[in-house]
């Protein structure tokens, strides 16, 4: 994917961010959702600063503003930390609040997953930093981290039309490979970053499902909380 491609790929994340989530936060007024807790608009605020940033960076790179697309990843380290750092608060708090109410509602299943997701997305932004003297595996990296984010805006945009979950799955699943076919056949092979990235998170999103829906997850997610 020529540097250009990297910055419709990094507008494109964004356009699945702000459509998945358009109902429940950036246009929630117009659906009649009541008001937000000050800790989810500052997961918010702080989701949508990673997917600005990451624009801004694919940006720079492509007008040959490599110094200043370096020195913004010193503020790019700090979002991501913040994005593992209130992510991870936010599910768990969510998912206490659930447990001691005793209603078994979207958190004891979204636990896993959201942890999963976070997990995943640090190991891309540690990777991507510690290989950013390697341009071709840094900003496929990155890509792969901020598709990691991309699970929940695709889930609620499936809702829209099914609730089947194995079609939340797939959605997100073919959200990832189209990018990754994309880069392939304009450079006629398979990066590796990409290739590893992709089976990891596919394979990792796949193994959290089976949990999910296994008998001993909501006993264990009540234990972990009690």
């Amino acid at each position: 994917m020529h540097q250009s491609m990297y910055t419709w790929a990094a507008f494109a994340c964004a356009l699945i961010a702000v459509t998945g989530f358009a109902r429940s936060y950036y246009l929630k007024s117009l659906f009649g959702k009541p008001p937000l807790p000050v800790l989810l608009h500052v997961h918010g605020v702080i989701m949508s600063a990673w997917c600005v940033l990451f624009f801004v960076q694919t940006y720079l790179v492509a007008i040959h503003r490599v110094r200043v697309h370096r020195r913004l990843g010193i503020f790019g380290a700090v979002l991501a930390f913040l994005v593992v750092g209130i992510g991870t608060y936010a599910t768990v708090a969510a998912t206490a609040r659930e447990v001691r109410e005793h209603v078994v509602h979207q958190f004891h299943f979204l636990f896993g997953l959201n942890l999963m997701n976070l997990l995943l997305f640090a190991i891309f932004v540690i990777l991507g930093l510690a290989l950013r003297g390697r341009p071709e595996s840094h900003k496929r990296l990155m890509l792969m981290a901020t598709l990691t984010l991309l699970a929940p805006a695709v889930a609620r945009i499936v809702l829209l039309f099914t609730r089947a979950p194995m079609v939340q799955f797939a959605a997100f699943d073919f959200c990832i490979l189209i990018f990754v076919v994309t880069d392939t056949v304009w450079h006629r092979r398979l990066h590796p970053a990409l290739g590893w990235g992709a089976a990891g998170v596919i394979g990792s999103f796949h193994l959290a499902a089976l949990a999910l829906s296994a008998d001993w997850w909501l006993p264990f997610v009540a234990r972990v909380f009690a």
